[in-house]
């Protein structure tokens, strides 16, 4: 099985778009360089591989299925951003012929026709907490969680308060059910409901991040749900703690990074995107 999986590993590799680690500065503004494969698509979600001698899983870089406006996708970017991971992007549209992620190749890779997915050390991990703990325990470089047990209680907290009660119900199979005419008001009730148990929350735990002075899962989670939150004009003056923390972490050059602005399958139209 585990030679299976490593060749599956290495025929999905033809497809990747090159994303190197490393940080720049443009004026004020941080962003990945980035190396494209010029030979190959983007959005094909495998190739035959030319080599009869590649390397194991464990040392191949990490490949990450994402989506430039996926906030489950943002909140994995962040954290493998801050532990300074190299990785590459994988590109999965949403939207592109019905969406990419129903196909019966990146099936194979994610059974939820979902994003994000991770690809690393031979195994393939979906579900972006699960993703985010794995790094934790693997790559303890950066911790994202507190040594202290009551802190990290209140950092998964907010991790689940947001990634269970608030955009589950605001992602794009929702919406679609929904219906184009109800989807902000939708959008904007549950976003609304699930920030006004953060805030609380918030108001015992902060410090200038969500929970103390460092940078935790609970502030990868918090800013891509911040961002929705605008996408869908929510009043955000009610939450004064979640704005000061959104703003404290938008000059960070792991989230600048992470951002759907900065990512290569964002569509070059989109001006402010």
């Amino acid at each position: 099985m585990r030679l299976l999986a490593n060749r599956l590993f290495i025929s999905q590799l033809g497809g990747v778009l090159r994303t190197r680690n490393k940080f720049t500065a443009n004026k004020n503004s941080f962003s990945y360089q980035n190396t494209f494969n010029m030979s190959t698509t983007n959005t094909a979600l495998s190739s035959s591989s030319s080599s009869s001698s590649a390397p194991s899983g464990d040392d191949l870089k990490p490949i990450l299925y994402s989506y430039w406006r996926s906030s489950c996708s943002w909140r994995v970017r962040i954290a493998l951003n801050l532990k300074e991971i190299p990785y590459d992007i994988k590109p999965i549209s949403l939207i592109k012929s019905g969406g990419e992620q129903h196909c019966n190749e990146y099936r194979e890779v994610n059974p939820m026709e979902q994003v994000p997915a991770l690809q690393i050390d031979g195994h393939t991990l979906i579900e972006s907490l699960a993703i985010m703990h794995y790094l934790e325990e693997t790559r303890p470089q950066r911790p994202l969680l507190p040594q202290d047990v009551h802190k990290r209680a209140k950092v998964r907290e907010i991790c689940e308060i947001i990634c269970s009660g608030i955009q589950p119900l605001q992602n794009l199979i929702v919406l679609i059910h929904v219906g184009e005419e109800k989807k902000k008001e939708w959008a904007q009730h549950w976003i609304t409901r699930g920030f006004r148990a953060v805030e609380k929350v918030l108001s015992t735990s902060a410090g200038k991040y969500c929970v103390g002075d460092e940078i935790s899962m609970a502030d990868c989670c918090l800013v891509p749900q911040v961002f929705n939150a605008r996408r869908f004009h929510v009043d955000l003056r009610p939450y004064p703690i979640i704005l000061r923390i959104d703003r404290e972490l938008e000059s960070n050059p792991a989230f600048r990074a992470a951002h759907p602005s900065n990512q290569p399958d964002c569509p070059p139209e989109l001006p402010n995107k």
